[in-house]
């Protein structure tokens, strides 16, 4: 039977967004980031479209605009747990934005539409560690477009619906031949072929050992999803003038890149080539059907065609309750559970079927569902001044047993704290900052080497991310 070397488990597209778990992104607001990301319980005019559309209905102001965009400077880090190795990421900062506006149509009726980017993620490990063969880089942006109604039915309470329209795009690279894979396969070939060891020559050897610290070969996917369409509901009730209580929904949206490029990168493509030549020839020369040893290793043609996968972006379950003690002070607190029990596992599909359908791909993820618990408070310490803070805590979606470095997974902890001053009272200059850290965890993942035989990468990870934010908000 013809081997290749394997793609099996091409982990593609999610990796962990270091302030949320899975790819969801939290900064939609820059109030409510230095909240905690509360909001769902809670009027916050346009901005109430994301969080729970009803809350739109409750504009005080005719017209209602809001901007603003986060940096996110995140750093994961990975160490061994058989020796000493560690190695960290070299990440470039994230910058997910939004833009709100909102209409008062009538005193109970309001409408809006929103911009922003509710999943998202980046990592940069590089193609010198050793965890390559499951994820060198990725980048993954989506883009939402929502226009939003809200209707407040009575005075104490509102509904509201938004219809997402999301969109992106998904680069990825990773290894097909990491640092050191030559030098295992030909020691996993002699070992139980004493005959084999003997043909291969120093020079050989010598030449496989250049690529023990760098990937001999990487493949890179970059496509584009098109519009997906999932939809954004919301109630909101206010039980006296100090308790407001709302839920929301945000549905799950199947995003899809039809017809992604695939890209082959080799450190040293003539030499590499040779080399494999070499060593199919030494493999020709065994025995047939010699036990754990290929007929032959080469490099997928995978840059001939294209790639095709899906990719969901998880529904969103949102309750939570606002109490105002005075005219003050405002606390609020909201669970969210994130139903990322839809990921259960990875397809890619390379086309032309007829060529590259034997490399077609379903690695297993296993996702659970999750809650993110989140508290925070606002004081107005001025007629011009709001201050805040805030806390979450950040349930891991991934279990132990697929904890890929493509999404390091852990249970996080936030803490925010931020602002508002409005040098005139309609506009409002809003910044916020965001620490968040994981509680670190051992964890592995399985999938198949050179021999397509199984092949386990497990350490400890670890995460750490700081989030500065700005934003501007004006009403009239």
């Amino acid at each position: 039977m013809k081997k290749v070397i394997a793609l099996a488990c091409l982990s593609m597209l999610p990796m962990t967004y270091v302030a949320a778990e899975g790819y969801q992104v939290n900064a939609q607001s820059t109030k409510q980031a230095g909240m905690g990301h509360v909001g769902v319980a809670m009027k916050l005019g346009a901005e109430s479209m994301h969080f729970n559309p009803a809350g739109l209905a409750f504009m005080e102001n005719s017209i209602d605009l809001s901007a603003g965009v986060s940096g996110v400077f995140a750093t994961a880090k990975y160490k061994s747990l058989t020796d000493d190795y560690s190695f960290e990421t070299d990440n470039k900062a994230s910058t997910p934005l939004y833009l709100y506006a909102g209409f008062k149509i009538y005193d109970n009726l309001a409408a809006g539409v929103m911009v922003n980017t509710p999943f998202g993620s980046s990592i940069h490990w590089g193609n010198d560690w050793r965890g390559s063969h499951l994820i060198q880089d990725i980048s993954l942006k989506a883009f939402n477009i929502q226009p939003t109604v809200s209707w407040k039915i009575m005075d104490r309470l509102s509904i509201g619906a938004g219809l997402m329209m999301e969109f992106g795009n998904i680069s990825l690279n990773r290894s097909l031949i990491a640092p050191g894979a030559m030098s295992d396969l030909a020691n996993k070939l002699t070992a139980g072929n004493p005959a084999l060891g003997a043909m291969i020559p120093q020079e050989l050897k010598q030449i496989m050992a250049k690529y023990d610290n760098i990937s001999a070969v990487s493949v890179g996917l970059k496509g584009d999803a098109g519009v997906r369409l999932g939809y954004n509901v919301g109630a909101m009730f206010d039980i006296n003038e100090k308790i407001t209580i709302g839920a929301s929904y945000r549905s799950k949206v199947m995003a899809r890149v039809k017809e992604g490029d695939v890209a082959l990168d080799y450190a040293n493509e003539l030499e590499l080539k040779g080399l494999l030549q070499k060593v199919n020839g030494l493999l020709g020369m065994l025995p047939p059907g010699t036990p754990g040893v290929p007929e032959k290793i080469e490099v997928p043609e995978l840059d001939k065609g294209t790639f095709s996968a899906e990719l969901p972006l998880p529904s969103v379950w949102s309750v939570g309750i606002t109490y105002c003690p005075t005219n003050r002070w405002t606390l609020s607190g909201e669970v969210q559970v994130i139903g990322w029990g839809a990921y259960d596992a990875l397809t890619v599909n390379f086309n032309p079927t007829e060529e590259l359908g034997e490399y077609d791909i379903n690695a297993p993820k296993k996702y659970k569902n999750s809650c993110i618990y989140r508290i925070g408070g606002q004081f107005a310490a001025t007629n011009r001044l709001d201050v805040r803070l805030g806390v979450y805590l950040d349930e891991s979606p991934v279990e132990k047993d697929y904890l890929n470095p493509e999404t390091p997974s852990m249970n996080k902890l936030g803490l925010t704290a931020g602002l508002s001053f409005r040098p005139l009272t309609n506009l409002s200059v809003d910044v916020a900052f965001s620490y968040v850290s994981g509680f670190d965890r051992d964890g592995s993942y399985t999938d198949l080497d050179l021999l397509k035989q199984p092949r386990t990468f497990g350490g400890n990870y670890d995460t750490v991310a700081l989030m500065p934010a700005i934003g501007l908000s004006y009403a009239f």
